[in-house]
């Protein structure tokens, strides 16, 4: 993966994002101990007051849960709670599969985010983002539309990124971390412009996925992915250690 930047990291939040990528990776599963605060002093050199603002935000966010005179744990997701999410890949799915995939650029623009979304995402009004609308097309049939927006703030080098050869949210997975992310599902009805889209019917049953991810609190992209109604579903698939992983299947 690409580097963000060439800003410099303070020495708290590397150890913040030492511990969470050990945690989003697998590398401490839920339940597992984490390294004392002894053991991150000696590692990193530093203060024990450094180590526990760490854990506190750790620990207010609900990736960790520290016991008195035990020791800090991995938490284990809530049953009501997404922390581990399924990223769709829709290149990769269709290759698994052995189907033909293809996607088409409708629309790529770099531009200032539209105030409603701005407030809506809590960033600046001048916030700069790239604006791209694309189709997904399997087996020569309209799979899904995306309406994204990507961050130039947080992932400065997509600016260069045509996307002819690789769709938007498979580019995204293979240059960009992500720690956080919010799924939205709801219906709708698909309007003139999106039903001629997606070969549809006008006011036909549709499936609306909104997804945003976050990498240390800084927004990465928030899409609307639109699927026709008919042939798809929304699965939620369950796991004692890993939490919930929502999906659209076909």
């Amino acid at each position: 993966m690409n580097q963000e930047n060439n800003a410099p990291v303070s020495l708290s939040e590397q150890i913040q994002k030492d511990i969470e990528e050990n945690i989003i990776n697998g590398h401490w599963a839920p339940g597992d101990k984490i390294p004392s605060e002894s053991d991150f002093m000696e590692q990193y050199q530093c203060s024990r007051m450094t180590v526990n603002r760490v854990l506190s935000r750790l620990a207010e966010r609900g990736l960790i849960n520290r016991r008195r005179k035990a020791g800090s744990f991995v938490s284990a997701p809530q049953a009501d709670s997404v922390m581990f999410m399924q990223i769709r890949d829709f290149a990769k799915e269709a290759k698994e599969t052995g189907q033909q995939y293809r996607h088409e650029i409708l629309l790529r623009r770099e531009e200032r985010i539209a105030p409603a979304k701005a407030k809506e995402l809590q960033l600046a009004t001048d916030h700069k983002i790239l604006r791209i609308l694309c189709l997904h097309i399997v087996n020569e049939k309209p799979e899904a539309y995306e309406d994204r927006i990507i961050s130039l703030a947080k992932v400065p080098e997509v600016a260069a990124e045509t996307f002819e050869e690789t769709p938007p949210g498979t580019w995204l997975l293979g240059h960009i971390p992500w720690n956080e992310a919010k799924h939205t599902i709801r219906a709708i009805n698909a309007d003139t412009t999106l039903a001629g889209i997606l070969g549809i019917e006008t006011n036909a049953a549709c499936l609306k996925l909104n997804r945003r991810t976050w990498h240390r609190a800084e927004l990465i992209t928030d899409v609307d992915i639109i699927y026709p109604g008919l042939g798809h579903e929304i699965t939620g698939v369950f796991s004692s250690n890993l939490g919930s992983f929502p999906q659209v299947n076909a």
